[in-house]
């Protein structure tokens, strides 16, 4: 590349999906991510959710085997993941979620996504659009542990 060559000839790596790119009934799946016992600490310390299942392992006495994670936390590692692959720099809000627990995920567990786009509603004005998801969390022994819907603002492609 020449210094004066435009930057819009070069493509952004990584950059998320437009609305226009997408359509009802599109899926899609994320990165695997594993959970660590460093990955729990952290969360609980850094939330504050200092809850005795949490932080005392002989709590659950057998009622979940290994140490449980907080849903919200299974919840902030998938929302990273699909920030990374399908709405960084497009996405504008996060407008609603509705979440189901399904099954405890545990340190040691690894976790991803399949997403499908199940509403798409371009707004009236700011080239933008409400793009609902359905999202559905699995392990890696292909059990759902968490579903949700997921209701965001996203941008359009620039003119």
């Amino acid at each position: 590349m020449t210094a004066d060559s435009p930057q819009s000839a070069i493509q952004q790596l990584g950059e998320g999906y437009y609305w226009q790119d997408l359509q009802v009934g599109q899926r899609f799946r994320t990165f695997r991510r594993s959970i660590t016992e460093t990955d729990i600490v952290n969360f609980i310390s850094v939330t504050g959710m200092l809850e005795t299942i949490f932080i005392d392992t002989t709590f659950s006495k057998g009622a979940i085997q290994g140490r449980p994670a907080p849903g919200a936390l299974t919840y902030g590692l998938i929302e990273g993941l699909i920030m990374q692959g399908m709405v960084q720099g497009t996405g504008l809000a996060l407008l609603e979620v509705h979440k189901k627990m399904l099954a405890p995920v545990v340190a040691g567990d690894t976790i991803w996504a399949d997403i499908e786009i199940t509403g798409l509603r371009p707004t009236s004005r700011g080239n933008r659009a409400v793009v609902v998801s359905a999202i559905d969390v699995r392990n890696q022994r292909d059990e759902a542990v968490m579903h949700y819907t997921a209701t965001r603002l996203l941008a359009g492609r620039p003119d």
